[in-house]
């Protein structure tokens, strides 16, 4: 059987299948075929052969309007890749640790949730207060805050109409208009604090990873009596710097968005 083969010795039908894949991605996850032929610039004949294969491996699916959307089999992979992430991301978090002496997290932005993918705990002898696997809504944590403080103002308010901003407590960000002002300080800022918006007692300062295929956070948390205000003016710049050598094996590794 003859394989097309694309300039760069690739497999050209699986490029474009690819291609498609990120298209509906861009899209907010749904398309229907003439726009996606538009977007592409390939023929609808060619998008219809490749759209036919995704649906019957799973990877995408026909809604009952007929437009087509991002299958469930890519939950899988993509879950999978973000705990790989979160592996070979320990030994810096590891390093955050031992400069700050609180405890370092790494977080994805996943289907409207915050995941946390990677932790390393302090030494001090008290509960966490999260951890790996947990799912939040991004609104209410400080990983949350710094990943959509750097999106497009369309992109967080079509995520808030989605998910709602229900209160984790008393101090959690509910109404659109006052959080996006807030996330526009946190992009001047640089960084983001929780200020026990997700748990009483824990504040939590984090810093979004540039360039990072997914949008991604790492943090530390603590309780308020350890981690102050001024603590936090000591901190930051080094949960920066951390989040800043992550981007950069990012780019090393080919990762980046």
């Amino acid at each position: 059987m003859a394989v097309e083969r694309s300039a760069g010795g690739g497999v050209q039908s699986l490029q474009r299948a690819f291609d498609l894949l990120e298209l509906l991605a861009d899209t907010g996850g749904e398309a229907s075929l003439s726009e996606l032929a538009t977007t592409s610039g390939l023929p609808m004949p060619t998008i219809h052969r490749l759209i036919r294969t995704l649906v019957a491996l799973g990877y995408v699916r026909q809604n009952s309007n007929r437009r087509y959307a991002l299958g469930a089999r890519l939950i899988r992979l993509g879950e999978n890749a973000s705990m790989q992430f979160g592996t070979w991301a320990r030994p810096l978090l590891t390093q955050l640790v031992d400069e700050v002496e609180e405890t370092a997290n790494l977080a994805v932005l996943e289907r409207d949730e915050v995941v946390y993918v990677s932790q390393v705990p302090s030494r001090h002898s008290m509960r966490m207060f999260t951890e790996v696997g947990r799912r939040l809504l991004p609104h209410g944590t400080g990983v949350g805050k710094a990943m959509l403080a750097h999106l497009p103002e369309g992109e967080v308010r079509a995520l808030l109409g989605r998910t709602g901003m229900p209160a984790y407590t008393e101090h959690t960000y509910t109404d659109p208009g006052e959080f996006l002002r807030h996330l526009a300080d946190i992009a001047k800022e640089g960084y983001a604090i929780d200020e026990s918006e997700q748990e009483l007692g824990v504040r939590c300062v984090a810093v979004p990873v540039a360039g990072a295929p997914t949008p991604a956070a790492v943090s530390v948390s603590g309780p308020e009596g350890r981690l102050t205000k001024e603590a936090v003016t000591r901190i930051a710049p080094v949960v920066q710097r951390i989040a800043g050598e992550l981007s950069e094996q990012l780019a090393a590794r080919g990762l980046t968005a």
